[in-house]
């Protein structure tokens, strides 16, 4: 074999490692929006553990959704999720103030959190900006099935804010 190849396939290998660990483990995601002022910034770049929550294995109607070694939502969480069918937002980054079978006072009264935590059933979280100007929440998206989220955010990557020179 010509000493060139080795080094071409050792580096296909450790590109298609990263492509695999950045699907399966991690991703990056900005933040568009002041819905999590001041914690989170528009345009701060986030790591998100898509594992935090358990492997997800989408079957794209060939395998049903499932998630393996799966761990619930906790209240307080920061997690990126997909918006719910029928909204075109895309990505979103929430705090999860609601798991399955909590009650949320509004004004028209009050709200109780479905699902069961069984892997059957699909769970339920209300998700809710931290800044209350910028709503892009579950007050107008309603509840947000467990199958939509991606993972919790581990750390800010990049800080604009912080970046700056006097």
């Amino acid at each position: 074999m010509a000493n060139w190849l080795k080094y071409v396939i050792a580096l296909a290998s450790a590109f298609a490692l990263m492509l695999a660990f950045r699907a399966l483990v991690f991703s990056i995601h900005s933040v568009n929006g002041n819905g999590l002022a001041p914690l989170y910034q528009n345009g701060d770049m986030l790591l998100v553990n898509r594992c935090s929550y358990g492997l997800r294995i989408e079957g794209n109607g060939l395998l049903p959704y499932a998630r393996l070694q799966r761990c619930p939502v906790k209240r307080g969480d920061i997690v990126v999720f997909m918006a719910p069918n029928g909204i075109p937002s895309g990505v979103m980054i929430a705090r999860c103030k609601a798991v399955p079978g909590d009650t949320i006072p509004t004004l028209d009264g009050l709200l109780i959190v479905p699902g069961l935590k069984t892997c059957a059933k699909t769970d339920y979280y209300w998700m809710e900006a931290i800044n209350q100007q910028n709503p892009v929440d579950s007050r107008h998206l309603g509840f947000i099935p467990e199958r939509n989220i991606i993972g919790r955010v581990s750390t800010v990557l990049y800080n604009r804010h912080q970046l700056r020179l006097p």
